[in-house]
């Protein structure tokens, strides 16, 4: 049997000399990182790579409500050591299973409170824990991040303000890539946040279990140098109806505190990836490891898939003798469109009910007969709701459109992650749950786990996708496409909405709303349906534009949405990425260029010992002129072949591998 199948633990109290230590080491199972915990005066973290230095003493504690701070002066009581090497299932992920290995230090320290330090061999975590009576109130986290040079960083700053209000935003950011001295002082990044190390290595710092807690941003430090220090929306005090068409609550006053919460808890996970390449960051599962397992015992009735969606193309379909808009008849002809083209679900975006009132439907749209009439051509309807609109009426809502048949919600505009807002999100997840309801969070923070935890729900925004073609004319965009897969993905499943059949040159893209075009080629797009991590994946353009480009409509549609194994190829950080992923017996290769073009060699060696049949799109030779133009075709291949593919600016290819009956 294989051996990673058992687990294997072995808690051993340290030496009594131990206990008194003022500093702790913990090994990762291979030996080559090494952190540290400092405690004196203060509590101070640090973690080494081999020769190097990834995070330098860095201050961590904990302030509660009465003023006491844990970390400072703090007294060890036991310590306990910890060798775990299991594997867990992941029904509805990039893999259909994630090794765990690490080794694990849990520190007692006098005054009921104490940290768990991991590490893994691609990175460490930390997290407090109180065992305290009642409910505590959490003043402060101190949460540093020091590095020994001032390396170059990927930062995410907070932009899209709502309300003047920084920690109230959509969470969609481009990366500044300046070094750490250069952060704009008292300005907010998103984790996950990525740093050069040098010579090839780079550390991601993410959080993972994020529970009852604030969420957290990261800005520079202003008393060390090279430094970046977590910080966190305290808890909102007072709000008043605001944001996009005052559908959601905007906070104006906020308490001197970050959260009251059950004094016997654990705290979210503090965790730096470590990366030995850029190749490496492509399929890390940090954050599913550090995540509290599924808590929904049958998960049988949660069907990934594709999604048929109507708000990118402004509801836009041609050559019909009804006008095209919210109601009945259009929505059919997007669930014929998805019937025929094997496409799993139809999403009713915004209109299909008053924005503030969901149990009020739109008389132009008759949502019994569009479930009844998806349920014939095996289609699922999901339904928009705003998080105010939803969390109003939660109950009845969920009641009234699962009996109907409703498969799920996408919820939108949450757009903040206070205490308040997260309860709010797992509230809303667990409810679902009760209801066999999927759940497709937009206008979110980042994922920190909970889609392990509640896998019915299948992904989330928390990142700058698609939509923003239909405005933003400056965004390069083919650069942050080559960003992302190596650093917002670390933190999970992200709702890009790939899919634009109107592809354009840098010279010729300009933002529209009714005919929206993406920057780059036909075959970039076709490439996101495998490089980006999305088990709810949206096709955003028209039922007519794609049933125009029916070649590559039919290839997206053979494109699973989860799969069993993941196969880091290539990359460079905003440059270039090539992922190849398994479902069953077949592989679907994934490659994307920025606005440079570029050859890419791709090892086939991974395939294992068949004849294969290999479905290629890749750029057309005159794709820097007509972003559109493409070549398909199809070879054989065996596991002993590499395939030399041209990529175009702005370009990508996909490929289908199915082996040869």
């Amino acid at each position: 049997m294989n051996k990673f199948f058992f687990r294997v633990i072995i808690f051993t109290v340290l030496w009594p000399a131990l206990v008194n230590a003022q500093l702790l080491h913990l090994k990762s199972p291979d030996g080559k990182i090494d952190m540290a915990l400092e405690n004196g005066a203060k509590m101070l973290w640090s973690v080494k790579y081999e020769g190097t230095e990834v995070v330098v003493p860095s201050v961590i504690s904990l302030t509660l409500g009465n003023g006491l701070v844990l970390g400072n002066h703090a007294k060890v009581n036991s310590i306990k050591k910890a060798s775990v090497n299991t594997v867990f299932n992941t029904p509805v992920y990039k893999k259909k299973s994630v090794i765990d290995e690490y080794n694990q230090l849990t520190i007692n320290f006098k005054g009921d409170f104490g940290l768990i330090l991991r590490a893994y061999n691609d990175g460490v975590a930390y997290r407090f824990f109180t065992r305290k009576k009642g409910e505590i109130i959490v003043e402060r986290e101190e949460a540093n991040f020091n590095f020994s040079k001032d390396h170059k960083a990927f930062i995410p700053y907070v932009r899209d303000l709502r309300e003047n209000n920084q920690y109230i935003s959509a969470f969609e950011s481009t990366y500044d890539e300046i070094p750490l001295s250069k952060m704009v002082k008292d300005s907010l990044a998103i984790s996950p946040l990525l740093v050069d190390l040098e010579n090839g290595k780079k550390a991601a710092i993410v959080e993972a279990e994020l529970v009852d807690y604030p969420g957290m941003f990261l800005t520079r430090n202003k008393e060390v140098a090279h430094s970046l220090h977590g910080t966190f929306a305290r808890y909102p005090k007072a709000e008043r109806l605001g944001g996009f068409n005052k559908m959601n609550y905007m906070v104006t006053e906020r308490e001197a505190y970050l959260a009251k919460t059950s004094g016997n808890r654990n705290f979210p996970w503090r965790a730096v990836i470590i990366s030995e390449n850029d190749r490496d960051l492509l399929n890390n599962d940090m954050v599913q490891k550090l995540s509290v397992p599924s808590q929904i015992a049958d998960i049988s009735w949660i069907k990934p898939g594709k999604v048929a969606w109507d708000w990118w193309n402004d509801w836009n379909i041609s050559g019909v003798d009804f006008k095209a808009g919210i109601n009945t008849e259009t929505y059919k002809y997007y669930i014929d469109f998805a019937a025929k083209n094997h496409i799993e679900y139809v999403v009713l975006d915004e209109g299909w009910s008053e924005e503030t009132d969901l149990l009020k439907i739109s008389p132009h749209i008759n949502v019994k007969e569009l479930i009844s009439y998806g349920k014939q051509k095996n289609v699922g309807i999901i339904l928009w709701a705003s998080w105010f609109a939803i969390n109003k009426v939660l109950d009845d809502a969920f009641t009234q459109y699962s009996s109907m048949g409703i498969k799920g919600f996408k919820i939108d505009f949450m757009d903040r992650d206070d205490q308040k807002m997260v309860n709010s999100i797992y509230n809303i997840a667990k409810k679902a749950a009760d209801y066999k309801l999927l759940i497709d969070y937009h206008g979110m923070y980042k994922p920190t786990g909970i889609q392990r935890t509640y896998p019915n729900v299948i992904n989330f925004e928390g990142v700058k996708g698609l939509e923003n073609a239909k405005w933003t004319p400056k965004d390069d965009m083919p650069h942050y496409e080559t960003t992302i897969p190596f650093i917002r993905t670390l933190a999970g499943p992200m709702d890009y909405t790939p899919g634009a059949m109107r592809n354009a040159t840098k010279a010729d893209f300009h933002p529209s709303n009714s005919m929206p075009m993406s920057q780059g080629t036909r075959s970039h797009q076709l490439a996101m349906y495998v490089v980006y991590e999305a088990p709810l994946q949206m096709m955003a353009d028209s039922p007519t534009a794609y049933m125009k480009e029916q070649e590559s409509t039919s290839f997206i549609s053979k494109i699973p949405t989860t799969f069993d194994e993941t196969v880091a190829l290539d990359g460079k950080v905003g440059e270039y990425v090539a992922i190849a992923r398994k479902k069953e017996d077949k592989w679907y290769i994934g490659g994307l260029t920025n606005w440079s073009a570029r050859t890419i060699t791709v090892d086939l060696s991974f395939l294992g010992k068949s004849k294969f049949s290999a479905e290629i799109f890749k750029d057309g030779m005159n794709a820097n002129k007509d972003a559109a133009d493409y070549k398909h075709e199809i070879v054989r291949v065996t596991s002993a072949d590499k395939l030399t593919i041209d990529m175009a600016n702005g370009g990508g290819f996909a490929i289908i591998i199915n082996p040869e009956k």
